[in-house]
């Protein structure tokens, strides 16, 4: 079986999250850094202090100590003291970190305190998470939210500013513990469809999306998942709709189709294995499902896979 039984773990543990953590940001006076656009998300929270963070195409926004933030795929963004200092790239300054610290003006005072993770994902499934996000989240330090997402980002920039043994174990935990708590406030603080994220604040329709990703190889109906949710057929359908965005059915072969890529590119079963573990009885019905929604065929996606894991073997060689 290739399911679990938490949409939202079966999607993480899918996109095989990987997390570089700081360097942390202790600034005084007046400064500012431009980022570059990038792939996937970062997560970062003010430990102490204020700034500006001004996305491309957003209005400026100000936060404030215990504020955390989300960035989604964003475009190229600033963080600043005021809005009137002059930006500079933001790579080289980074680049310049000492123990995991970078200091703007004297070293022996700051104004702000800042810590910033980058998260990236399994380019080949980071859709499941990616198309569901806005390019900016902001969570208040007096959200519902707040005081634990603070809690988790000041816990996070100690472990950078230490040297201590299992530093980056722990760092990895609390950037996907604190990935988890900004996507649970990104649901909670939104009123328009968040895909399986914001439908499993949802009593019936959450019952029947843990029951799918619990069994996928079950051979599922409309009926089936309306029961599950105490809903009769259309009401379910249409709940189904709203909140995840796609009926329940093609949300079904959605998360199939995750799987098997996942599985072809980490080359762990055959594909009349792969077919009968997402829930088809022959190898073609598979292959056509596989087809319509990846755009090629199994086989082929399987032997690209596998070249480009030779072609990267060979360069880290």
């Amino acid at each position: 079986m290739l399911g679990f039984r938490d949409p939202m773990a079966d999607a993480i543990g899918l996109l095989r999250p990987r997390t570089v953590i700081g360097p942390t940001l202790r600034a005084v006076g007046e400064w500012a850094l431009r980022f570059d656009p990038f792939l996937h998300v970062r997560i970062g929270g003010l430990v102490r202090g204020t700034c500006w963070l001004v996305l491309e195409g957003h209005e400026p926004v100000f936060l404030r100590e215990g504020d955390t933030f989300m960035l989604g795929n964003p475009p190229p963004y600033v963080l600043a003291s005021t809005l009137d200092a002059s930006p500079r790239p933001a790579a080289p300054v980074l680049a310049g970190a000492d123990h995991g610290t970078v200091w703007i003006g004297p070293e022996s005072e700051d104004d702000l305190y800042l810590c910033v993770g980058h998260i990236a994902f399994d380019d080949r499934n980071a859709a499941l998470l990616t198309d569901l996000l806005p390019p900016l989240v902001i969570v208040r330090a007096a959200d519902p939210h707040g005081h634990r997402l603070g809690q988790l980002i000041d816990h996070l920039a100690t472990e950078v500013g230490i040297a201590a043994a299992g530093g980056p174990l722990v760092q990895n935990h609390l950037a996907q513990i604190l990935l988890v708590h900004m996507l649970r406030a990104h649901a909670g603080q939104t009123d328009r469809p968040t895909g399986w994220l914001g439908a499993l604040n949802e009593d019936g329709i959450g019952a029947a999306l843990r029951a799918v990703h619990a069994d996928v190889a079950h051979s599922w109906n409309l009926k089936e998942l309306a029961e599950i949710s105490h809903m009769s057929r259309s009401a379910f359908a249409q709940a189904f709709r709203s909140h995840v965005g796609v009926p329940p059915l093609e949300y079904l072969i959605q998360w199939r189709m995750s799987l098997a890529r996942d599985a072809l590119t980490r080359d762990t079963m055959s594909i009349s294995e792969l077919a009968r573990a997402t829930g088809y009885r022959s190898e073609s019905a598979f292959s056509t499902a596989f087809r319509r929604v990846v755009g090629s065929s199994p086989r082929s996606f399987r032997d690209e896979a596998r070249a480009l894991a030779a072609t990267r073997s060979d360069q880290a060689g």
